[in-house]
């Protein structure tokens, strides 16, 4: 057996807030969702101004990190490359989904939707900077 890391309710708090910053900071009224190794949702938060598609849309982003182990993007590449066949994978084809990776195990994943999918991408990836920067400091 092998032993993983699993997030806590703290590291999703600093996830999120991290994320939320990075959101405000740019003035992206954004949806950002963090989910376990399982896909199963831990935090959903739309800010004021977001769509309200957004938060449907940001917890299948995380989804989709977790099920492949890659970004939401590489589908959405995959997509636009003409693989179309991609559109009938349990995936959602669009970036903005960042899996966490902690000792090469996928432990869960940060969607955010709202604004461009690389601006997506931006506020997910300063949310698991956030919880890779303490892990690394403990």
């Amino acid at each position: 057996m092998r032993s993983t890391k699993l997030l806590t309710l703290d590291d999703v708090k600093r996830i999120a807030a991290a994320a939320e910053s990075e959101a405000r900071s740019n003035n992206w009224a954004v949806s950002i969702a963090v989910c376990d190794a399982g896909g199963h949702p831990l935090w959903l938060q739309r800010l004021d101004d977001a769509p309200p598609m957004s938060a449907l849309v940001a917890p299948e982003k995380a989804r989709t990190c977790v099920l492949s182990g890659k970004p939401s993007r590489t589908f959405e590449d995959m997509v636009n490359n003409g693989r179309f066949a991609a559109l009938k994978m349990p995936v959602v084809p669009l970036e903005g989904g960042e899996p966490i990776i902690v000792e090469g195990t996928v432990i869960g994943a940060v969607g955010v939707s709202g604004v461009r999918s690389g601006e997506d991408a931006q506020v997910a990836r300063a949310g698991i900077a956030a919880l890779t920067t303490v892990k690394e400091a403990t």
